[in-house]
């Protein structure tokens, strides 16, 4: 049994999207984003990142689809972190966020940086328990300290480096 094309989404219309303003702002030729991913283990070609890119348009043209590992090479060497492949750089209008639909940027953004659920049910108390479930859940452990201030906790690696 052979499956349909799937289409590349809103999400993955933003990844391409930033994929290339990203490696337009750095100054990057398709070619050199390639040789950066190569270095990096993860090699895709020029015809592979245009394909990526060519996801951004609603015109019909040949695309790739970003997976993950894709999605993490290309954060790396673009120098950010993944979410900002994945949401709009202007968190001031709407996001469109594959299985949630159109979302404020900004909601977009919190949730992505696990500070609140992208959305809450009715209710003081369900919200509220909804937001601890959403950070219990969404955390690592030992990254944030436990009175939920976001502060880092002070034997992280990241604070070492600062201090030391």
């Amino acid at each position: 049994m052979t499956t349909g094309r799937i289409e590349v989404g809103p999400s993955g219309r933003t990844v391409a999207a930033n994929v290339k303003r990203l490696r337009e702002a750095r100054g990057l030729t398709l070619r050199a984003l390639s040789a950066a991913l190569k270095e990096h283990g993860r090699p895709l070609s020029a015809d592979a990142l245009n394909k990526i890119e060519n996801g951004a348009s609603e015109e019909p043209r040949s695309i790739r689809r970003v997976d993950v590992d894709d999605l993490m090479a290309l954060a790396v060497v673009l120098g950010v972190s993944p979410v900002t492949l994945l949401l709009p750089a202007d968190a001031r209008g709407e996001a469109e966020i594959t299985g949630a639909g159109r979302v404020h940027g900004q909601e977009a953004w919190m949730w992505a940086w696990c500070t609140d659920p992208l959305t809450l049910p009715d209710g003081d108390e369900e919200a509220d328990r909804a937001v601890t479930e959403f950070l219990l859940n969404s955390r690592p452990i030992g990254l944030f300290s436990p009175q939920g201030d976001d502060r880092l906790l002070p034997h992280s690696p990241r604070r070492k480096r600062r201090d030391g």
